[in-house]
């Protein structure tokens, strides 16, 4: 059996080597500082701020003055008709991008992958990344001046003496046009990871491919799209555990009161409910909702990527 003192010498050995690294590295570990600043001031020390959900919160008050009302912030905003009506919103703009937006950026890389000309692949790739870099204010601002009342597609259908097209006002037509700018704006950035996975792909499996006499369309179903599968599902659950995430941005700046009914989200109705109506404790309630939902949905995504993979996202 080994003795006390031979038992007190490891923790003791293990202390005095981690304490070596730190002063071997200390200049590393410095670099670490304004980091951890970073995040104690913007991001835990913000939570105190947490507690006005659990409050009927009161400006002149402040925080700490503000009476306590448990959980009757959460109770009203789970027995209110309009919150439901925003988490269905939020679901079904996500759901429909995830649907229509998610396979764009794949087919968008594998075509750009087939391309030889490195000239024109460059050219193709810079003007489908740069919609990426423009704020949402200036990408809607744009879109409104194509699909608006007096935009340039309702100002040539008026032209060619046609009826124009209510595409910002029209409640069945709001959300095609969400998920079109969506994708317009963002498919090119998003072919980016996949273009990269595709970089990784040996390429000598192509060339027993083509010795085999398979055609591109076989090598990309047989070994392209495999060798980009983990990327692919990886990609598809981390969309899917943001489900209350719409996009704040983009509905903010492209719908009106007219829509509200099938485009008010739950970002906007926080952004109403707390800077407009001043009622900071509902809105807090709500972001604590989204928040929690939301770290569980990531959990599960990372439990099926395990599961599914084999590996895990953290």
């Amino acid at each position: 059996m080994m003795s006390e003192a031979t038992l007190g010498v490891r923790p003791q050995k293990r202390k005095n080597t981690l304490l070596q690294n730190i002063w071997k590295y200390k200049f590393m570990y410095l670099l670490f500082i304004p980091s951890i600043i970073y995040f104690i001031v913007f991001a835990y020390i913000p939570f105190y701020g947490l507690t006005i959900a659990f409050k009927k919160y009161m400006a002149f008050k402040g925080i700490m003055a503000s009476p306590w009302v448990g959980l009757d912030n959460f109770k009203y905003i789970f027995t209110s008709d309009k919150f439901f009506t925003v988490l269905k919103n939020t679901i079904i703009i996500h759901m429909y991008g995830l649907i229509f937006g998610f396979p764009i950026p794949i087919l968008f890389a594998l075509l750009l992958n087939e391309v030889k000309s490195m000239a024109f692949k460059k050219t193709v790739q810079t003007v489908t990344y740069f919609p990426h870099f423009l704020s949402w204010i200036v990408f809607a601002g744009i879109a409104i001046n194509f699909v608006g009342p007096t935009g340039v597609i309702n100002t040539l259908l008026t032209g060619a003496g046609l009826q124009p097209i209510e595409f910002l006002t029209n409640t069945q037509l709001f959300r095609p046009v969400l998920i079109v700018t969506g994708i317009i704006k963002e498919f090119g950035w998003g072919a980016i990871i996949y273009l990269a996975a595709m970089s990784g792909i040996d390429p000598e499996l192509y060339e027993a491919a083509r010795v085999d006499g398979a055609r591109r369309l076989r090598q990309i179903w047989h070994i392209t799209l495999p060798g980009m599968r983990p990327i692919i599902i990886l990609m598809f659950v981390l969309n899917l555990a943001s489900m209350l995430d719409a996009g704040f941005d983009q509905v903010f700046n492209m719908y009106n009161p007219s829509v509200y009914e099938v485009a008010d989200i739950i970002d906007t109705y926080v952004y109403r409910i707390g800077m407009l109506s001043n009622d900071y404790s509902v809105a807090t309630a709500v972001g604590i909702f989204k928040g929690v939902v939301s770290c569980v949905l990531i959990i599960s995504a990372n439990a099926f990527v395990k599961k599914w993979e084999g590996r895990s996202m953290w």
